[in-house]
Formats: C-alpha cells, structure tokens, sequence
C-alpha cells in the first residue's frame, strides 16, 4: 500500500503573474471558466487568461462589440476572438504580448468602462412535487393503495 503524498504540489497558471496586480481589489475574483482563468472585478467578468493551443492562447477581453474598435486603437494586436468574437483576443504569439497584457490589466484595474460584462444569472432549478398527472406523463403510474387481508 503506497502512502500518501503529503505535499500537494498546486499547478501555477503561467498567465498567474498578469493578474496578480489585480489580487488587491476587494472585489477581485478568480474562477475557473472553459479552461481558462477567469477575472472579475466589481461583480463584472473582465479578462480569461488561456493557455492552450490557439485560439486559447493568451487573454480573452470581455467586452461589448460598440468598445471594439477603441480598445484595438489603444492595444495593437487585439483582434476579435475567432470562435467567441463579441470578445477581444490577445494571442499569447503576438508581439509584445507582455507588455499589452500588462496593459490591459492595468485598465481593469483603473475600472475602464469598456471592459467588462455583468454574466448572465445562473438560472436555478427548483424541485416540485410530482402532480398525479406529471407523474403518469413522465412513466409513473398510479396504483391502487394495497389492501390488507384480515
């Protein structure tokens, strides 16, 4: 029987350092999304950093598609995102990809209104009782209360 590993080694994302400056928000969230780290910030999801093979490659803008051309005119390089383009694309092989990435976070976190879009609620299911007619709909069958002997 083999022992157990006490020591837990946790996998870094390789895109962990761009988001660190982020951290110091309080309203700073990282959640796992698709394969990508997902940012918000203010309740909003702002940026998914991939890694990889293209096209999940480097950093997901979400933003809306009036901010497009605006933020390609601040950030060389952005281009819309081939299978998701109501968001930017930032690819990981673009030149200077760095100091873009860096440059778009530094725009998070100076809360620019063009970044960012408030995710659509989770729809919640709730639990109901089974009617007698749902419950023969869906395979169920009404029987007969069982009766005793005497």
């Amino acid at each position: 029987m083999r022992e157990p590993n006490p020591i837990r080694v946790e996998r870094v994302h390789p895109h962990a350092w761009l988001w660190e400056p982020l951290e110091t928000e309080a309203t700073f969230v990282v959640r796992s999304m698709f394969g990508t780290k997902a940012v918000y910030l203010d309740g909003k999801l702002m940026l998914c950093f991939a890694a990889k093979h293209e096209p999940w490659s480097g950093v997901l803008v979400a933003t809306e598609r009036p901010h497009h051309a605006s933020l390609i005119a601040v950030i060389p390089g952005l281009v819309p995102h081939p299978v998701l383009p109501k968001w930017l694309y930032l690819s990981e092989s673009a030149d200077s990809f760095e100091q873009k990435a860096e440059r778009l976070v530094r725009l998070v976190r100076r809360h620019d209104a063009r970044l960012g879009v408030v995710p659509s609620p989770k729809k919640r299911t709730r639990a109901r009782p089974l009617s007698p007619a749902s419950a023969t709909r869906g395979g169920l069958k009404h029987q007969p209360p069982i009766q005793s002997r005497p």
